[in-house]
């Protein structure tokens, strides 16, 4: 090739690279807004079998700077603190206890699934009586229990609390909840939850939002990931999952392997309404047909500017106050009837909402008016 044609090629190649990085950039953020638009299965679903199991103690704090329970008040923590000292060989019973260094608490956790004896996890700790603060406390050994009675580990520690009390003769400050702590890797698991995932048969997926079309999506997915037809739904919130012969004692890999699976979750068409605070949730499958809105409010204001009667001199009369009142009646005859359109997409009825200039709270009414006329295609759910 002649030196010309090199200088050429170059020179394209340079005018060009500019253009194809652009659409290559484009072509990014294209298969990056589908991507978004998708889930993993993993978001939208949870493995039956592998999941927490929630474990409850009951404890005592020692350790407060005068800030735990009244022992006359709270006649558990008097008692556990005399069955305490007992067990240590201390014979308290019958003696009148006055301190208010210790607070009953209940102890709370969640165990992981496949936790292995020996491991750690958090705890939560929360006053059960009329102790003031935590802060400065330490936790004395309690068992943590599951639902059928039996010890899976056992919580001590010192505590974390994130608030706190001052109180002075004229003011008192708090911060957050003093009453409520953590101890960070608390408690020693001394009994595992036995699963054997292996020698499942199959995997069985529950959905959280159950959905017939969401289950159908992620069986196809599995199904088209496996290379079978082996991934069916057998509910709204079921999706069950032979184990092919290639995972044979991986179940693991496999669970691995479908948990990445990108899927779309499809939704009901529902609006969710706060009355107390007037928030409004509106999903993207709301529609409405052709209907024609008008908003308004009868507003009477009543003012009163009395005024003072002064006489003139030497006249003999009175000062007196004399009542003046304005009333005022708004009509908010502006306002006319406005037309929504059919909407296809949830900003076109949101713009055609918001058109009315009407506040959140007034949007609440309307909607409902809305629903009550048959133009609106959705659920409404009020909270």
């Amino acid at each position: 090739m002649t030196r010309r044609g090199v200088e050429r090629r170059s020179r394209a190649r340079h005018r060009h690279g500019p253009i194809a990085r652009a659409l290559g950039f484009a072509l990014v953020l294209g298969v990056a807004g589908v991507a978004n638009a998708a889930s993993r299965i993993k978001d939208i679903a949870d493995f039956e079998g592998v999941r927490e199991n929630v474990l409850v103690g009951y404890g005592l704090v020692v350790g407060l700077n005068g800030t735990g329970d009244s022992l006359r008040n709270a006649v558990f923590t008097r008692e556990s603190l005399v069955a305490m000292l007992e067990r240590l060989g201390i014979s308290t019973r019958g003696a009148n206890l006055n301190t208010r260094n210790v607070a009953a608490v209940m102890v709370t956790a969640s165990l992981p699934p496949f936790a292995r004896q020996g491991s750690r996890i958090d705890v939560a700790v929360n006053a059960l009586g009329d102790a003031k603060s935590l802060l400065g406390g330490t936790l004395l050994a309690t068992p943590l229990l599951g639902a059928d009675g039996e010890v899976y580990a056992v919580a001590q520690g010192a505590l974390a609390v994130g608030g706190f009390e001052a109180k002075g003769a004229a003011q008192s400050v708090t911060r957050n909840v003093p009453t409520s702590a953590r101890i960070p890797a608390g408690a020693i698991v001394e009994r595992e939850v036995p699963f054997a995932l292996d020698s499942l048969p199959e995997l069985r997926l529950a959905l959280r939002n159950p959905d017939f079309t969401t289950a159908q999506r992620i069986a196809a997915a599995i199904n088209a990931r496996l290379g079978g037809a082996g991934a069916r739904a057998t509910d709204p919130g079921t999706v069950r999952v032979p184990i092919p012969a290639a995972y044979r004692g991986q179940v693991a890999r496999l669970v691995s392997e479908i948990e990445q699976l990108s899927v779309r979750p499809d939704s009901p068409a529902r609006i969710v309404i706060d009355e107390g605070s007037g928030v409004i949730v509106m999903g993207d499958k709301v529609r409405i047909s052709r209907v024609a809105v008008a908003q308004g409010n009868l507003t009477v204001r009543v003012s009163e500017t009395p005024q003072v009667s002064q006489p003139g001199p030497l006249s003999g009369g009175e000062t007196v106050v004399v009542p003046r009142s304005n009333i005022e009646v708004d009509e908010q005859r502006e306002r006319k009837m406005v037309v929504l359109e059919e909407s296809a997409t949830l900003d076109a009825l949101v713009d055609g909402l918001n058109a009315l200039g009407v506040s959140p709270r007034d949007m609440i009414a309307i909607i409902q008016a809305i629903k009550a006329a048959g133009a609106l295609q959705a659920e409404i759910e009020v909270m």
